[in-house]
């Protein structure tokens, strides 16, 4: 079953309803750049936990443009 959101912020939402479950105790929410970071702000916020940044890059394998290492 395929779930489709209005916006990021909506499935940040959805999530954050679904690891409250959990009750996680001192949660910190980690966000990926461009499309991840609106859903880590919707669930860092709805779970009052700290939010913080994950700067990542692609390491390619030489000579094989497609491939990471």
């Amino acid at each position: 079953m395929v779930t489709r959101f209005e916006n990021r912020a909506e499935a940040g939402a959805l999530l954050a309803r679904e690891l409250d479950r959990l009750k996680p105790l001192d949660p910190v929410v980690y966000a990926l750049p461009r499309g991840g970071l609106p859903v880590a702000a919707e669930v860092a916020q709805r779970l009052g936990a700290p939010l913080d940044l994950v700067l990542v890059r692609k390491i390619g394998a030489p000579g094989h443009s497609e491939l990471a290492v």
